[in-house]
């Protein structure tokens, strides 16, 4: 288990991320509690009960997230990149601080006693219910609807699509629309989020087959007539914009330090073959065009990974804003997709087996540029930010 995470413990300098000793502790959680199961998650499209509360035990859970204490989770979530089953990372950030994080930073004190501490010990787990079949880059078009019951609470009717932990929820963070705003039909004005438990009358989760991220358990949810309690709305309605604008450039953040981790994986994986496969008398990696592609892609990798270091400081200082997260996800997630293809690539016909290290890493990589928001959103947002 990883030991002591109190404050003072957990302040590590950002500086430090690429050596720091904890490193080394958090790859030996994961070599203990993930990788051996990897594959078997990946087969069952899910991770079971037993594998949270195994991560929960790792203490891969208690890490801070905001304040100088998250640059341990900056390590936590590099790592978790480098495992290579990129559907467990996502499952496990999405529960341990995408959705979370709402609660955390946004939730009442009855909100965050009642479910924060389940998430630490991994015996509730979270997931974000945002996107729908015409609410997904862009979630003005939410169409989810929260009618007032008449007892301060709500009836839920509505389905979100690609819900990651989605058969496994214990809670979901729910967008849905409060309130029609007059000659306004697309606007998140009249939007609020609730936190709806997963076992409540009227919730139900359907897989969709994903190409990749197998284990992440993507599902869609559908609410019909759900009954939530007035006391489940995450902070005020008429912040919500500006919670979705905070949490999205957070998630952006993560989004691109799991990304920074699978490009180092995938560059680990693509080093060893062309090493070691010889094509006639020499090795791969005796040509000239593959050793200068690498090393592109090894130059491109260590930039994208101080940039991020760079992401990491400003938001331990609160300071985190939505150019640097939106160029961080951009740049971190199309250098995995580029680094995936060249690593099938050089594998060959054996690179394009669909149970092949190399398939994995491509099918995985491609979702990292539309989770969190498509590259295409988050090349408008740098430039509008660039005024």
């Amino acid at each position: 288990m990883i030991p002591d995470n109190s404050p003072s413990a957990c302040a590590v300098s950002p500086l430090d991320l690429a050596s720091h000793p904890f490193r080394a502790q958090v790859r030996t959680a994961l070599e203990e509690a993930v990788l051996p199961h990897a594959e078997t998650w990946e087969q069952q499209g899910h991770i079971p009960a037993e594998g949270w509360r195994a991560l929960a035990d790792a203490g891969l859970f208690g890490l801070a997230a905001g304040g100088p204490g998250f640059a341990k989770s900056a390590i936590l979530l590099e790592e978790l990149g480098r495992t290579g089953f990129a559907g467990v990372r996502a499952a496990v950030s999405v529960h341990a601080y995408m959705a979370s994080s709402y609660i955390d930073r946004f939730g009442t004190v009855m909100q965050q006693e009642k479910y924060l501490p389940a998430v630490r010990t991994g015996s509730r787990v979270g997931a974000l219910a945002l996107s729908e079949q015409d609410a997904g880059t862009a979630l003005d078009g939410i169409t989810t609807r929260a009618e007032p019951d008449g007892t301060g609470g709500y009836r839920v009717k509505g389905r979100k699509l690609h819900v990651a932990n989605g058969s496994q929820a214990g809670f979901y963070i729910c967008l849905v629309r409060l309130r029609d705003i007059a000659g306004r039909p697309r606007t998140l004005a009249g939007c609020g989020l609730l936190i709806i438990d997963a076992d409540t009358p009227g919730v139900s989760a359907h897989p969709e087959p994903m190409l990749g991220w197998r284990a992440a358990d993507v599902c869609t949810i559908t609410l019909d007539d759900v009954h939530v309690p007035g006391d489940r709305l995450i902070g005020k309605a008429s912040r919500t914009l500006s919670y979705l604008m905070a949490a999205l450039d957070f998630e952006r953040l993560v989004a691109g330090l799991l990304a920074v981790g699978g490009a180092d994986h995938c560059m680990g994986v693509t080093g060893a073959f062309v090493r070691t496969h010889r094509i006639g008398e020499a090795p791969l990696a005796t040509h000239q065009a593959v050793r200068h592609a690498l090393a592109d892609l090894t130059a491109e990798l260590d930039l994208v990974r101080a940039y991020a270091h760079r992401a990491v400081i400003l938001h331990t200082q609160d300071r985190l804003d939505t150019r640097t997260a939106s160029v961080l996800k951009l740049r971190a997630t199309e250098l995995a997709v580029v680094a995936a293809r060249a690593c099938m690539q050089y594998h060959g016909a054996l690179g394009y087996l669909d149970d092949s290290v190399p398939a994995r890493i491509y099918r995985d990589a491609v979702a990292g540029t539309v989770t969190a928001g498509a590259s295409e959103l988050m090349r408008d947002l740098i430039f509008e930010a660039a005024d």
